[in-house]
């Protein structure tokens, strides 16, 4: 990557993708910081938030700009608020739902850069409605990301996981072992 530049981004300027009652807006791509980093702002509708899924690569720092969202990472699952931020390290499975009564905002920063290109890549999968399992599982793998089926109802209909993973036997570990495609 060539040494990055100063760029001055207005939100308002940045053309929207979106996936499952989420936007995202990203204001400074891998491009722009030399692969360094991906800087990015996440409005999400109340109820919605990706299912539990596993980072190898990158970690991700997520600001809780507006509302509340219930996180799990690791295990451990807790409301974060308006003026918080909390830190999902690579390796380790985490999700986040909306759990406020109106659209929520996370200013997020995911190191190294390039977590926008899965994002692009999935909005164009679900740009027809709900998009094939298997595709989503290779654009995941291919972006060194392991996803877990949303329950029934939730994203789609995809239909839920395996027993094993929606009922927690064997942890989080386990799951994500299990979901490799």
């Amino acid at each position: 990557m060539s040494k990055p530049e100063r760029k001055v981004v207005n939100r308002d300027d940045v053309e929207p993708v979106c996936w499952f009652g989420e936007e995202g807006r990203f204001l400074l791509r891998k491009e722009d910081t030399g692969g360094l980093y991906s800087f990015y702002q996440i409005t999400t509708q109340p109820g919605s938030g990706p299912p539990l899924h596993v980072h190898e690569t990158a970690d991700e720092a997520f600001f809780v700009n507006k509302g509340s969202y219930e996180f799990e990472v690791g295990g451990v699952t807790e409301v974060i608020n308006a003026g918080s931020i909390i830190y999902g390290p690579r390796g380790v499975p985490h999700r986040f739902l909306n759990v406020g009564d109106e659209p929520g905002q996370l200013l997020v920063i995911a190191t190294p850069g390039g977590v926008e290109n899965f994002f692009i890549g999935l909005s164009e999968l679900v740009a027809d409605g709900a998009p094939d399992w298997r595709k989503m599982q290779q654009l995941a793998n291919e972006h060194q990301m392991r996803g877990f089926r949303p329950p029934p109802g939730a994203h789609g209909d995809l239909g839920g996981p395996p027993a094993a993973v929606r009922d927690g036997a064997g942890g989080p570990a386990a799951a994500a072992r299990g979901s490799r495609g």
